[in-house]
């Protein structure tokens, strides 16, 4: 990067009157593309792919409703027709949704739930006009179309999702920031998005409110490598170097006046102004902003464990539990043959956990490991691979072989589907908890029980025995805090996938 026409602040004052050490001024900031071009091929690949996904579902549903497009009669070719409309409007709902923002891609599921959104919209827009102009669509052709689009559409956003991961992991594909506060403040952003580079910025300059000199020396050698702006040049390094992103910190020297200023100097320019909530794991449809006149209001929606939606979650689990329980006797009864045979021992292990408000209940599990392997576990306790608190080893010598391949595709797990049945747990939730792991819970942590346990639930997708102590805490508030039906449904299907990937299944 070239220096000319460099200048330096050399001995300036800071806000509170002290002399500050020299820190590089707009010239030092690494300019940023003129456009983001890795964002605009992502874009053109998933719309690609989501055009792909429709026609697919579309075409696939014709097959099964009509057969060969050979034997098509007139009246399947009229659904030809509709079926490019429906394509047509199902693009349409997918852009209305913003469900290509940058803001959302790569991150968390709100993408997801706005393709959820989007084909429950066109589906019933088609609904609706059907109605209303009295046309004949068959139930059979929707019933195929629907879960079969909406399922490759998501199938799209995450191959898309996993390549953009990649990218980031590499350094590449992130958007250029420059982080605004205190110190501390600033460090904190700064190191949150070196660790979670999904979130998709990378900072390439500070400007900071209070003096270096007063840091933490940790603070101060976290930030050395960053090239540092005085406040009042903020917006002109910005605007000079196409930074494409302004980050707030904290709170700065003047207030909620500041930012606004800010916020107006950045006006018609490429950069984002984006505000650093200390409302941490709260979800964004949580969040509302109330625009009343001279003074604008955010509302926190605070999370709710009954009412309707949960009813809705309780049917559906009854309903999809039920029909898979049907669907899988046969593999459940051959699982069952199969761990009898190798040693004689019962096929279901059984034990006590925790419920929601603290209940307890059995739950069931098929047998993976040895008859006697509780009996067993205290001479194997110093050579936990777990997080301190549950007991796992990568090679635990207790695991039959038929237990290994269960557990490496998590069929281990089905029979609580018969604890969903009888209300114990939930097809998503929160992971089931040990009562001795109830009994270390402290403060914040007995919140995972104001919802039920799950089959499965973001701890499954997320890295299951590799996380922390509390990451898994963490990942379970927030799945408690946050829940919504949408979210559910991609969890599910993440789930799916997850059996094939083995991640912390040991």
């Amino acid at each position: 990067m070239s220096s000319t026409g460099s200048r330096a602040f050399v001995g300036g004052r800071s806000a509170h009157g002290r002399v500050e050490p020299s820190f590089a001024d707009t010239a030092a900031v690494p300019s940023q593309p003129l456009a983001l071009l890795w964002f605009q091929r992502l874009t053109a690949g998933i719309v690609v792919g989501d055009v792909a996904a429709i026609v697919l579902s579309l075409a696939i549903a014709s097959l099964v409703r009509f057969g060969a497009p050979a034997h098509w009669t007139a009246h399947a070719i009229g659904y030809a027709a509709a079926a490019v409309a429906t394509a047509g409007v199902w693009l349409i709902a997918l852009w209305a949704v913003k469900s290509r923002a940058r803001r959302i891609i790569g991150q968390g599921l709100t993408e997801y739930q706005r393709v959820t959104n989007a084909t429950l919209v066109a589906f019933g827009c088609v609904a609706i006009v059907c109605y209303v102009g009295q046309i004949e669509f068959a139930r059979g052709y929707v019933a195929a179309a629907m879960p079969l689009g909406w399922a490759l559409l998501l199938l799209n956003r995450l191959i898309w999702r996993r390549l953009l991961m990649a990218l980031r992991h590499d350094g590449r594909a992130l958007t250029g920031a420059m982080v605004v506060g205190s110190p501390e403040e600033v460090d904190r952003t700064v190191e949150e998005l070196h660790r979670n580079f999904a979130a998709g910025y990378r900072p390439v300059a500070i400007s900071l409110t209070q003096p270096m000199s007063e840091a933490p020396m940790n603070v101060r050698e976290r930030l050395s490598h960053l090239p540092r702006v005085p406040l009042e040049r903020v917006v002109a390094a910005t605007k000079g170097s196409r930074t494409r992103a302004l980050m707030i910190a904290g709170d700065l020297p003047g207030g909620r006046d500041q930012i606004k200023s800010l916020g107006w100097a950045l006006e018609n320019s490429k950069t984002e102004l984006i505000l650093v909530s200390r409302l941490t794991d709260v979800a964004g449809p949580r969040i509302h902003l109330r625009p009343v006149a001279g003074l604008p209001m955010v509302h926190v929606q605070l999370p709710q464990y009954s009412g309707f939606a949960h009813s809705l979650k309780r049917i559906f689990d009854v309903v999809a539990t039920a029909a898979g329980l049907i669907v899988l006797a046969p593999a459940l009864a051959v699982i069952a043959v199969l761990i009898r045979t190798r040693d004689g021992g019962p096929a279901l292990f059984r034990q006590e956990r925790v419920g929601v408000g603290g209940t307890t209940f059995t739950m069931y599990k098929f047998r993976s490991m040895v008859v006697d392997a509780e009996a067993q576990l205290a001479r194997l306790e110093s050579l936990s691979d777990g997080n301190g608190v549950l007991f796992k080893m990568r090679d635990d010598p207790r695991v039959t072989p038929v237990g290994r391949f269960l557990r490496r595709f998590s069929l281990d797990e089905l029979p609580q589907l018969w604890n969903v049945l009888r209300g114990d747990m939930s097809l998503v939730g929160p992971r089931p908890p040990l009562p001795s792991e109830v009994r270390e819970y402290a403060g914040h942590e007995t919140r995972r029980l104001l919802s039920k346990p799950g089959l499965t639930g973001l701890w499954q997708v997320s890295g299951r025995s590799d996380l922390s102590w509390e990451e898994s805490v963490r990942i379970d508030l927030y799945y408690v805090e946050n829940w919504s039906f949408t979210g559910d449904l991609i969890l599910i299907l993440r789930t799916v996938i997850q059996m094939f990937k083995h991640d912390g299944a040991y």
